[in-house]
Parts: C-alpha cells; structure tokens; sequence
C-alpha cells in the first residue's frame, strides 16, 4: 500500500485529518503515532476521537500512560479507544509492567500507540503508522501507511 501524504497548517487541519482518517477504522485496529514532541500526534488523536463521539476531553496519557475513551461509531455501535503513550517508560519491563501486549490484543477496542519505537517489538501485528514531521513554515506533513511488520510472511 503506497504511504498517503497530508499538509497540515493548523491544529484544526490535523484534527480533521485525523477524523477522516478514523472512518477506515475497526475494532482491533492498531495505530502507531510518530514524532517529535509537540509536532501534533495528541491533535491526530483528538480527531479520530472526534470521529467516534468521544465525549471525554482528550489529553495525552504521558503521564498516565494509557487513557481510555469510550465512543460510538457514526450507526450508534459501541467502541472504546485506548490511547497509550510510550514516551516515558525507560525499560522492557515497564511495558511488561502495564501489559502493552495485552492493551495491543484487545479485539474489541481501536488502539492508539504513541511512541511505537519503544515498544520493543511488541507489535507483531499488521497496523497503521502516522508519522507527523514539522516543516520549517510551521507547516506539518503527516503520512499515513499501512505497515506488515517483518516477521510477518506472505503466503501465496
């Protein structure tokens, strides 16, 4: 699948970048959120939540680590959100220590995985990769790809 590429000059774009993205999304979806601090990846997030109603004020988990929101989709039908952020846990054992393995297998849920090179090749799974890059003018380019990790084998 080629990577899609988006401009973003606001904050209000990249929201809506994110909620047009979100309507591709199912239950058990896994998306990973790349970049600097402060490029826009809360933002990103704030629009998929947007997508599915969410009613709770979306902050990012830095400190919490993972949040947990409760939407709906556009037809009414349930879906939670779990939105983990990586950033500052320092060891494998601390992503042992707040079940990322468990949190990435929820079948039921969207998750959301901010700082994915941390996670120390826990995701084996085929997800979607947004990655923000901060242009001098203010600008942002967000690319959005759908990754097969390298473990993974094609058959054919």
């Amino acid at each position: 699948m080629e990577p899609e590429l988006y401009s973003s000059s606001s904050e209000d774009e990249t929201q809506s970048i994110g909620t047009r993205f979100a309507s591709r999304l199912h239950r058990g979806d896994i998306v990973t959120l790349s970049g600097e601090l402060g490029v826009g990846k809360t933002e990103f997030v704030r629009g998929v939540c947007s997508y599915f109603d969410v009613k709770d004020i979306v902050t990012s988990p830095t400190f919490s680590i993972i949040n947990v929101y409760e939407g709906t989709y556009p037809d009414g039908n349930p879906i939670r959100i779990v939105h983990i952020d990586l950033y500052r846990l320092k060891s494998k054992h601390e992503l042992s220590t707040i079940g990322l393995s468990e949190w990435l297998m929820l079948p039921d849920a969207i998750k959301l995985l901010e700082w994915p090179e941390k996670a120390n090749g826990v995701l084996r799974r085929n997800y979607y990769a947004v990655t923000i890059r901060a242009l001098p003018d203010d600008r942002r380019i967000i690319q959005i790809t759908y990754d097969i990790p390298h473990t993974a084998q094609v058959v054919s």
